[in-house]
């Protein structure tokens, strides 16, 4: 005797409709929120349009559905369920840190360690996911469905196209709305924002494994004993240094060191990735030529990089050293915090075999989303502090006094190398700080960085940009000689300078050192 399923199956165009209208009402209120609030339309016309992107979205979504279940049948239901997990992740992102999943957020998702994402797991995360991720995943796998046959499917999807067609040209008057808003409207509209961005991201990653550009060949011009220190900050904004203006002193030491140079910068992306290019790379150029310590070492330069993080680009030396190797080096030290990139610079320098040496040292210490974290105590200064950006959304100041505290962390490690330096023998040296980008704590409700230059907040891409050098070294030009803000790309032609290298890829346009 056969026995009735328990679970009653439904048509595959109820089915489709159903995941249609869950998607609608789950995933994408903050993308209706959008077009609502920005709309330059009326009341009548904002509420056609936003009727519109509502029949669209059911219309494409259902189609879609349709097609996935039809043709691709147990593998369809998987996929349904799978977007549904990444579709509730986005949504909770998106509320939660009002972040637009962008081509920037995916490159972001696929740089971040697992030690850093773990920073954003949190009870409301999990049982946000387990309402609007589990459940509709498990629904997608579990439900009888009849398929029906393939005319039906050919006439419902044939239907849902005309459907769309019909209603995107009653509104073609808001062709030019949207190419303004494309990455506000793309980065919110759920399952495509994180589809069509992975797709971009993947085809940009393709073009970047080919070989990097070479530059001219250089020389270096003297045998003088010269060591720079190129210290790459992590999210550090301009905003609250006190070399800066900031009301707090999160640059005690900094502020008394002689000689340092500070300018007014800002970074040509907001994320590490790009970020941490455009300070290697002579120039702004989607290509990747050959970056700074690439071109040192092969010019003939002693280069050591050294890094708690990740996303830069590709970098061909042969000193390239992670906080987890150098913890094995110095084993006394803790490899929690950027300090272990700072441990025996001086050794290290003053063994060198060559007369030029460039040291990179690419820092997280103030990454988010665990500001609190990155720095060892006794510099938690400023109290109470927010354990993690999902706390601190609750309470800002409590945010921007962990975030200042690991400005007091950087303070204290930057000093304490300017002061090694200079008490070098023989040696010239010059410290360079930048960062790859600026940071938002809660200004108009958005923290991190990531969003794209062209909406996003002047502290995610004002960045501090420091420079030292000892005496008699290299002559600052006069300010008169400089615009009154650089680019990051100042860095790359700065450091030739400062190594003796001449080369036909030097410019001395983009160099904050007289020749």
């Amino acid at each position: 005797m056969r026995m009735k399923p328990s679970i009653k199956k439904v048509s595959l165009f109820c089915f489709s409709c159903i995941v249609s209208i869950g998607t609608l009402l789950l995933y994408n209120i903050p993308f209706f929120n959008y077009v609502a609030g920005n709309s330059n339309e009326g009341t009548g016309g904002r509420l056609f349009l936003l009727a519109s992107l509502v029949v669209v979205m059911l219309a494409l979504n259902f189609m879609l559905t349709y097609l996935v279940l039809f043709l691709l049948k147990k593998v369809g239901r998987v996929l349904l369920a799978i977007l549904s997990l990444i579709n509730a992740t986005a949504v909770y992102f998106i509320f939660t840190y009002h972040v637009m999943i962008d081509a920037t957020t995916i490159e972001n998702v696929f740089n971040t360690r697992y030690s850093e994402a773990s920073g954003f797991f949190s009870w409301s995360l999990w049982l946000f996911l387990l309402a609007a991720g589990v459940v509709p995943a498990v629904w997608c796998l579990l439900q009888p469905v009849d398929r029906g046959k393939a005319r039906k499917m050919a006439a419902y999807c044939g239907g849902s196209l005309a459907v769309i067609l019909v209603v995107l040209a009653m509104n073609v008057h808001q062709t030019l709305w949207i190419s303004q808003h494309d990455t506000e409207l793309g980065g919110l509209l759920q399952p495509w924002s994180y589809v069509v961005n992975t797709c971009r991201v993947a085809s940009f990653r393709h073009d970047e494994q080919a070989e990097e550009i070479k530059l001219p060949d250089g020389r270096i011009a003297d045998h003088e004993k010269a060591v720079v220190v190129l210290v790459i900050g992590e999210s550090a904004r301009k905003a609250n240094f006190q070399l800066y203006g900031y009301r707090r002193d999160t640059n005690p030491l900094l502020s008394r060191q002689e000689g340092l140079k500070v300018y007014q910068a800002t970074s040509c992306a907001t994320y590490t990735t790009a970020g941490s290019k455009a300070i290697l790379e002579p120039k702004d150029t989607d290509e990747l030529y050959e970056l700074l310590p690439n071109y040192a070492f092969r010019t003939g330069a002693d280069v050591s990089w050294r890094t708690s993080n990740w996303g830069e680009p590709p970098i061909h030396i042969d000193e390239y050293l992670t906080d987890s190797q150098l913890a094995l080096q110095y084993p006394d030290e803790d490899r929690q915090y950027d300090g272990i990139l700072f441990h025996g610079l001086r050794e290290r320098i003053v063994s060198s075999k060559k007369d030029k040496v460039l040291i990179v040292l690419h820092t997280s210490t103030s990454h988010g989303p665990k500001y609190a974290d990155k720095y060892p105590r006794q510099f938690e200064v400023y109290k109470p502090v927010a354990k993690n950006v999902e706390e601190g959304e609750k309470n800002i100041d409590r945010l921007v006094n962990a975030y200042d505290n690991t400005i007091r962390y950087t303070d204290f490690l930057l000093s304490n190398l300017i002061d090694m330096l200079r008490a070098l023998d023989g040696w010239h040296s010059a410290m360079i700080f930048i960062s790859d980008h600026g940071e938002s704590l809660g200004e108009n409700k958005v923290f991190m960085h990531g969003l794209p230059m062209k909406i996003a907040p002047r502290v995610q891409y004002e960045i501090p940009f420091l420079v030292w050098t000892s005496r008699d070294f290299r002559r600052f030009k006069p300010d008169s000689q400089l615009p009154p803000v650089l680019e990051q790309h100042y860095v790359f032609h700065s450091v030739l300078n400062l190594l003796s290298i001449q080369s036909p890829a030097y410019d001395p346009d983009l160099d904050v050192f007289s020749r």
